[in-house]
């Protein structure tokens, strides 16, 4: 009976994980290899437990195995059924080891759905399409498309191993949000993988389900899957566990002060702290700061820079291009915020323009793998979240969102529109930045402050994103706070995990 109540606890708790769960909080590691098939559902084929496997030495295209148990072969000729877990999963952090032998091919579908690739790709350059490398995210496919494979994700790096070795999977999935209706309201996202220990994606969203998955339609929670017809492949130590919040990360506006002048300082800081990574502003140390958040594991989430839609001036400076190139194959965002002598803030009258010169953009953005969100900023021609939406909307490009500045739209908007204006946002919605504030204030001191502080309701501002089915990143605003970097960070970093626990709480 306790096993029983164990397990449906268990169901619940992650049938129930949707949103913004705090690291550590309540919720169970759950792992999906023993030493027999009871997390599994109904047939197994000819998958068998095994104390671990190693390349056929008569044959380099098979596995072969000793006794034991902790690890499952797909058979002795690498040709059987797919399996599927008994629990379902929706947002989580999910470690596998895997073995192929030369030239197999497995994978693993996040929710029966979504799949990472399993492949022999040791020693390859380019392989024939986008994902099928191992550690790309596969492609959908359409009979009436032409090509019938598209969305196909190749690793930013090779990072394969030889056939025959044991190797790593790191991921952190979020699941697809519907609205109470049962419609889609953002889409399914690999937030991170990594692959032996070697980042390969970073926020990459999926339409719908990629190909050869167990379902065509789209839910909440699915079940864990491995692919068992494509040949020859073994797996170990599969875990599962909540994703925890959403990716957190400082703005460079609060990282700077005396004692933290450099990108190295920065980010070890920020990193300490337990925030995911940066954002910061264009410039000759950006590509400093790109390093050190590789070198520490972490992540450039956005870079700062900004565009004219003046006809009389450069629509961009030479830090555009400088960003571009050094962001490379990414998948960062380019914070573009926009601006005009010519046209008020807010005036469609610029739109014509502003829609020519952001398509020049985005379209370079698109060749190097990045992505554009327009930034609303007050006394900016883009000044509105509604602003950055209208525009967006018209640039038409998939490439192309917008961002939700807190401080930015409490300068110069109405909190009673807090719900529509996000919901409005929704489609278009690539981030997010908060601070503490002072509702009704209007002063930038009381608009930007540490996220402890200030009237303002931040727990109903991220339960709204939340309804609303967001699932992105979200910075930390820091813009003239002053004071001491690091004790300003670690409030928020609190104050983060405070308003976490409780969203997780109301959840369960």
């Amino acid at each position: 009976m306790k096993a029983r109540v164990k397990e449906i606890w268990v169901i619940v708790l992650f049938s129930g994980i949707c949103c913004l769960l705090s690291a550590g909080s309540a919720g169970a590691r759950v792992s999906l290899v023993g030493d027999d098939f009871s997390a599994w559902r109904g047939n197994t084929g000819q998958w068998e437990i095994v104390g671990d496997t190693f390349t056929n030495p008569e044959n380099v295209n098979l596995l072969s195995s000793k006794p034991g148990a902790g690890v499952i072969l797909n058979g002795p000729t690498g040709r059987t059924n797919n399996i599927v877990s008994k629990l379902e999963f929706g947002d989580v952090r999910a470690h596998t080891e895997f073995m192929v032998p030369k030239g197999s091919n497995s994978g693993v579908y996040f929710m029966g759905r979504y799949e990472i690739q399993v492949y022999d790709s040791y020693g390859v350059e380019k392989d024939q399409y986008p994902g099928i490398e191992c550690g790309g995210i596969y492609e959908r496919w359409d009979d009436n498309k032409d090509p019938k494979g598209f969305e196909g994700h190749s690793p930013r790096v090779n990072a394969s191993r030889a056939p025959g070795q044991w190797q790593t999977f790191d991921v952190i999935f979020r699941a697809p949000r519907f609205d109470k209706n049962g419609q889609k309201v953002s889409n399914a996202r690999f937030e991170k993988v990594v692959h032996n220990g070697i980042v390969v994606h970073e926020d990459v969203e999926l339409t719908g389900p990629t190909r050869a998955s167990t379902y065509n339609d789209e839910k909440s929670n699915g079940p864990l899957m491995l692919q068992g017809d494509h040949g020859p492949v073994a797996y170990r130590n599969i875990w599962l566990e909540p994703a925890g919040s959403l990716p957190f990360f400082a703005m460079d506006t609060g990282t700077k002060d005396a004692k933290h002048q450099t990108a190295k300082q920065q980010i070890e800081m920020v990193k300490e702290l337990g925030y995911d990574g940066i954002g910061c502003t264009a410039g000759p140390g950006l590509a400093e700061m790109l390093k050190e958040t590789d070198k520490n594991g972490m992540r450039l989430f956005a870079v700062y820079l900004g565009a004219n839609i003046d006809a009389d001036q450069p629509r961009y400076g030479p830090e555009l291009k400088e960003a571009i190139e050094v962001l490379k194959g990414r998948n960062a965002i380019i914070w573009l915020f926009v601006l005009s002598k010519k046209h008020k803030p807010s005036s469609p009258e610029g739109d014509a323009r502003a829609v020519e010169v952001i398509r020049e953009i985005s379209d370079m953005a698109a060749e190097a793998g990045l992505r554009v969100a327009l930034y609303p900023h007050q006394g900016f021609w883009v000044e509105r979240v509604e602003d950055a939406v209208r525009v967006a909307k018209k640039v038409d490009r998939k490439n192309v969102g917008v961002t939700f500045n807190l401080c930015h739209w409490l300068r110069v908007d109405d909190e009673s529109n807090m719900e529509s204006l996000i919901k409005t946002a929704m489609p278009y919605l690539f981030v997010v930045s908060i601070n503490g504030a002072d509702s009704g204030g209007k002063d930038w001191k009381q608009l930007i402050q540490t996220l402890d502080r200030g009237t303002f309701d931040m727990y109903r501002f991220l339960k709204a994103l939340e309804n609303a089915g967001y699932n992105g990143p979200i910075g930390l605003q820091g813009y003239g706070i002053g004071g001491d970097a690091h004790d300003n960070l670690k409030r928020s970093m609190n104050a983060w995990g405070q308003l976490s626990k409780r969203l997780a709480a109301d959840k369960n």
